[in-house]
C-alpha cells in the first residue's frame, strides 16, 4: 500500500491557469511529467511544455526510478519516449482517483482559498486569546468572526490563561473572580502575583452565576456546599488551575469544610461542559459550574454567587486595531442581544471597556502598615 501526502501552493491572482489546473486542482510534479511525455514523445518536448529544462526532467524521472524501482520510460535510442506499463499504469490509476474526487477537491480547495482570504484581507484581525472556559465566550468567537475579527481561543484554567499572557504567548487573557473580591482570599492571593496594576488592563466582559449544577428534579435535594458532605452524594470537580477550582476551595475554606469530605473531590473534568455531562450522564449527581452548562444538558441549577468575567491585556496591546475591534464588538447592540439569550449571563455595563485593575480587583489596596516610629 503506497501513501499518499496531500500539500497546496499559492499562485498569483494574475497567473494564468494551465490546461491541467482546469480539470483538477491537485496537482503531482512526477504525473505531469508522464503526462507531458507521452503527449510529446520525448524528454525535450516534455521539458518545453512544462518550462524545465531537459536536464531536471530527465534527472526527476531517473530518480523516481529510483524511488519506485520501477522503470517509468521506455529508453530506445533512436526511438520516442514511451511509457512503461508501470506508468500508464499510474496516469489511469490517477485519472480514476481525480475523476472520483473532483467534486470534493475542487470544494476543499475553494474552503482552503476563503480561509487564507482572512490573511490577505487587511480589513480583518486576528486575535489569541487563551481564556477560563465559559459558553459566551464561543458565542462572542462565532459573533466577532462576522465583523472580520477571528479570536483564536485556547481555553484553559484562569491561572494558566494569565501566565499565557505574561510570557508572551496571546494577546488578551479570560478569567473570573467574585463580583464582591475578598482581598485576603484564596482567590485573591492566587492572582495578585500575575496580575500588576502598571503593566495589565482589564476589559469588562460579563456577569455570571456559579452554582450547583445538580440532576434534573434535583432528587438529592442539594442546595449548599455542605448538602455535599452528606453519604452517598457524588461530586465531580474541575483542575487545579481553574478559576472555578479556586471558587471551591475557597468557600471550603470558609465554610470550614474538608476537601476530603466530599466523595468525588478528587475526580476532575477540563471544562463547565465536561463537569455537566458527566452529572447528566448519571456519573455524578453534583459539581460547580455555570449556569448555561446546566441548562445546555438539562440538569437543574443552583446558583450560589454571581461572579465577573474579566478579558486582561497588557497595557501595551490594548490601543493595537485588533483589542479596539474586540472592544467595539462587546458594546454593540448585537453582542448585547446574544448575551441576554444565555442562561446564567448578564451583559456588563463596563462590557468592552478598560477597568481600574485596583477598583475592581481591589487587593493591592490593603497593604501591611509600617509600625509608627
Amino acid at each position: 500500500m503506497q501513501h499518499i501526502n496531500l500539500s497546496y501552493s499559492w499562485t498569483p491572482h494574475q497567473a494564468q491557469a494551465e490546461p491541467r489546473d482546469q480539470t483538477s486542482p491537485l496537482r503531482n510534479p512526477l504525473m505531469d511529467m508522464l503526462q507531458a511525455v507521452r503527449a510529446t514523445g520525448s524528454i525535450a518536448g516534455a521539458a518545453r511544455v512544462l518550462q524545465l529544462s531537459y536536464r531536471h526532467v530527465w534527472g526527476e524521472l531517473k530518480r523516481w526510478e529510483q524511488v519506485l524501482a520501477q522503470p517509468l520510460i521506455v529508453w530506445e535510442k533512436g526511438q520516442a519516449a514511451r511509457l512503461t506499463e508501470f506508468a500508464d499504469k499510474l496516469l489511469w490509476a490517477e485519472r480514476q482517483a481525480q475523476a472520483r474526487l473532483a467534486p470534493q477537491i475542487s470544494a476543499l480547495q475553494a474552503e482552503l482559498e476563503k480561509t487564507f482570504a482572512v490573511a490577505f484581507d487587511p480589513a480583518s484581525h486576528l486575535l489569541t486569546v487563551y481564556a477560563s472556559h465559559d459558553d459566551a465566550l464561543v458565542k462572542l468567537r462565532e459573533h466577532s468572526a462576522r465583523q472580520s475579527l477571528h479570536l483564536d481561543m485556547r481555553f484553559c484554567g484562569s491561572v494558566d490563561a494569565i501566565r499565557a499572557l505574561n510570557e508572551g504567548r496571546c494577546v488578551l487573557a479570560g478569567f473570573h473572580a467574585p463580583s464582591q473580591p475578598d482581598a485576603h482570599s484564596l482567590v485573591a492571593r492566587t492572582y495578585k502575583p500575575l496580575l500588576k496594576t502598571g503593566l495589565h488592563k482589564l476589559i469588562g466582559f460579563a456577569s455570571r452565576q456559579q452554582g450547583l449544577m445538580v440532576a434534573k428534579g434535583n432528587p438529592k435535594q442539594l442546595k449548599s456546599l455542605h448538602d455535599l458532605t452528606r453519604a452517598g452524594v457524588r461530586f465531580v470537580n474541575r483542575s487545579p488551575g481553574t478559576g472555578t477550582r479556586l471558587l471551591l476551595d475557597q468557600w471550603l475554606k470558609q465554610a470550614s469544610i474538608a476537601s476530603g469530605s466530599l466523595m468525588g473531590y478528587g475526580q476532575e473534568e477540563p471544562s463547565h461542559a465536561a463537569v455537566a455531562a458527566c452529572i447528566g450522564s448519571g456519573q455524578a449527581d453534583a459539581g460547580l459550574g455555570i449556569e448555561s452548562a446546566a441548562a445546555l444538558q438539562g440538569l437543574d441549577f443552583v446558583p450560589l454567587a454571581t461572579e465577573d468575567y474579566w478579558l486582561v491585556g497588557l497595557k501595551s496591546a490594548v490601543n493595537s486595531p485588533a483589542v479596539q475591534l474586540l472592544m467595539e464588538t462587546l458594546q454593540s447592540s448585537g453582542w448585547a442581544t446574544q448575551m441576554n439569550a444565555l442562561a446564567g449571563y448578564t451583559i456588563s455595563p463596563a462590557s468592552g471597556q478598560i477597568q481600574s485593575l485596583k477598583q475592581r480587583l481591589p487587593w493591592w489596596a490593603h497593604r501591611t502598615h509600617k509600625p509608627s516610629p
